[in-house]
């Protein structure tokens, strides 16, 4: 008998993957959000009906509701389906019904996991279930008739450790998320080394803080810094590519621009070296074609480029902007402007000092109002802290082919049509930035 399956929340980049890997699979998939969104937009062409916004009219004779970590009890959907003695389950507990039965290659750690999870899932022949859309097969979902599957695994609470990991990927372990843990670095440690242990195969970069300590862990270890070696960017045709030396496996090229570009593609070509010859893997890499909203190109032309990045940390904030240095140069740039909007009051405030630091060196500093995700407002205190870089605050920006205009109120205080100008985080700026074009 056909599963009736009811995603809460399924506009979520993480639970709109599984409901079109189950949709795929053959099962009846509807869900619901609180707004639109392309991503809801798109479910609905792809034939899963969407109810927007939550409403208790949605649930009726589903054999059960997976709903995401932000959904609260006193959702009306969820009192609907308690009240119907619907079986109800967290993304986190329906990940076993769903990985089942399949050799998961599971990829975490704070950052760069999207992108690793992208670059392996163009290497190897399998399933794959992301937190990006790839822009290789145009999707965050991809379903192959294979035994393998390219899991993008979430630390954010403890739901990579149901992920039924065959081969683990750690490309590192940078405390995130605390609040979920309690603040407790021995929970948060402990999680990611529970993962590892559960894994027939292990990757990790060994010169992470945390897993340089697991010495007596059977692992493959990348040491980026003497393993990586004759780093090169170049571009074709407006791309940026990144070619490097990996230990003694020869030379590489991947889409992308970065020493951490590098690191996800090294621990992406490790984990494959159980799976394909060398050489496959060589050609295979070529495939990547880099992923939405990661060092995402929106428009290039002599005198600007407009980049959109989901960079939403400091060490990611650091990286990226390295990258985009490296790329001015190449593109004959001499201006960065960055547009930052914070993410999450609890992230922001907890690594406050780490963001002061992360945007030294730019030319120009545009801060938009956080992005919330739900949270309760909580003071910071922008123009002090980030007084160095004067920056300029902003209420929006909108979005023209080739320029970006910054709004106070509904007023314009300035036009960006200069140099690298690239937005930072994961709330709403990817859609400011992209407008209608």
């Amino acid at each position: 008998m056909l599963q009736k399956i009811h995603f809460i929340g399924i506009g979520g980049i993480g639970l709109s993957a599984l409901a079109r890997f189950l949709k795929q699979k053959g099962y009846e998939i509807s869900g619901s959000d609180i707004k639109e969104t392309k991503i809801t937009k798109s479910l609905e062409n792809e034939g899963i009906k969407v109810t927007i916004p939550h409403d208790e009219s949605a649930i009726k004779n589903q054999d059960f509701i997976v709903h995401s970590a932000v959904i609260k009890d006193d959702n009306a959907e969820m009192i609907k389906a308690k009240k119907l003695g619907i079986k109800i389950l967290s993304r986190k507990d329906a990940l076993p019904f769903i990985l089942k039965e399949k050799r998961v290659f599971s990829v975490c750690g704070a950052h760069g996991k999207s992108t690793t999870s992208a670059i392996l899932s163009s290497i190897i022949e399998g399933s794959v279930i992301i937190g990006a859309e790839s822009k290789q097969f145009g999707s965050n979902m991809l379903l192959k008739d294979s035994e393998n599957i390219i899991f993008e695994a979430d630390e954010s609470d403890e739901s990579f450790l149901n992920s039924n990991p065959y081969v683990a990927i750690v490309t590192n372990a940078e405390p995130e998320h605390m609040e979920h843990y309690n603040y407790d670095l021995n929970r948060f440690y402990g999680a990611y080394t529970n993962f590892l242990i559960s894994a027939k195969i292990r990757v990790i970069n060994a010169e992470d803080d945390f897993l340089s300590t697991l010495t007596k862990l059977e692992a493959i270890r990348l040491y980026p810094s003497k393993d990586i070696k004759d780093l090169q960017y170049i571009m074709k045709d407006g791309e940026p590519f990144t070619s490097f030396t990996l230990k003694d496996l020869g030379s590489f090229e991947v889409w992308g621009i970065g020493f951490h570009i590098a690191i996800d593609a090294s621990l992406s070509i490790l984990a494959a070296l159980s799976e394909l010859p060398l050489e496959t893997i060589r050609e295979n890499i070529k495939n990547f074609k880099g992923i939405r909203k990661r060092f995402d190109i929106l428009y290039s032309a002599q005198n600007f480029t407009l980049i959109d990045d989901y960079a939403h940390h400091p060490t990611e904030i650091k990286a990226t902007l390295k990258s985009a240095s490296i790329f001015a140069k190449m593109a004959g740039l001499n201006k960065i402007t960055a547009i930052w909007q914070p993410h999450k009051y609890s992230r922001t405030i907890d690594n406050l000092k780490a963001f002061v630091e992360c945007f030294e060196g730019v030319d120009e500093l545009v801060i938009l109002p956080v992005y919330s995700a739900g949270e309760a407002k909580r003071e910071i205190d922008f123009a002090n802290e980030f007084k160095a870089y004067k920056p300029i605050f902003a209420d929006k920006l909108e979005r023209k082919k080739d320029f970006i205009t910054l709004l106070k109120t509904k007023d314009c205080i300035k036009t960006l049509n200069e140099g690298v100008v690239i937005g930072f985080g994961a709330g709403d700026i990817t859609y400011q930035l992209r407008g209608g074009v």
